[in-house]
């Protein structure tokens, strides 16, 4: 038997998507700066800022490759980089904003750490469990529900990952089909937030 698929009838007393508000943009133009250095360093060009009270907390970018680290994602780096400053894993009250959907892994941490709101720009319907393929971050069986909004500078945030891996596939058949990801790395996927 398959369990249910996310359905916002699953989690009826949690509101969806959050209207846009007035710093959503600068925020997430920040992010998106950070992205472009991530794809600078050949990483994939995700970006997150954290801010409390109008007030940058921490920002990082993925280091997946950099670090070697599959757990570098740009929310992971950002989160630990807040709960160092703050002297606190609660990161209550604050303000998420990532340019790609999270991914399972960051979605939970995200919950964990009680991240008020969580604002992305692109959807990923690959891995991302902030709506596309569940909504971990608002599901009622937790303790901590994040309020969510989506689609801010959701098209330059699309366009920076689908250039990326456009460049990339570019660049792997120039240099003879070297594997995406690496050598001896199994290559795929859009998205490794």
């Amino acid at each position: 038997m398959n369990p249910p698929q996310w359905s916002p009838s699953l989690y009826p007393d949690v509101p969806l998507h959050h209207e846009f508000e007035a710093d959503d943009a600068l925020w997430m133009q920040r992010a998106l700066e950070l992205a472009h250095a991530a794809a600078a360093g050949d990483e994939v060009p995700v970006g997150c800022v954290i801010v409390h009270a109008g007030v940058l907390v921490s920002e990082g970018y993925n280091l997946t490759r950099t670090l070697d680290d599959p757990t570098a994602h740009a929310e992971m780096v950002a989160l630990r980089r807040a709960a160092r400053k703050l002297g606190t894993a609660r990161l209550l009250d604050t303000t998420m904003y990532v340019t790609l959907e999270p991914c399972a892994m960051c979605a939970g941490a995200i919950v964990l750490a009680k991240v008020n709101r969580l604002v992305f720009g692109a959807s990923d319907p690959k891995t991302g469990m902030a709506g596309s393929l569940a909504c971990v971050v608002q599901d009622s069986r937790l303790n901590h529900h994040v309020e969510l909004t989506s689609g801010v500078l959701e098209e330059a945030s699309a366009d920076l990952l689908r250039g990326f891996f456009r460049a990339r596939r570019r660049r792997a058949e120039v240099e003879g089909g070297i594997p995406l990801n690496g050598p001896g790395r199994k290559s795929g996927g859009t998205q490794s937030t």
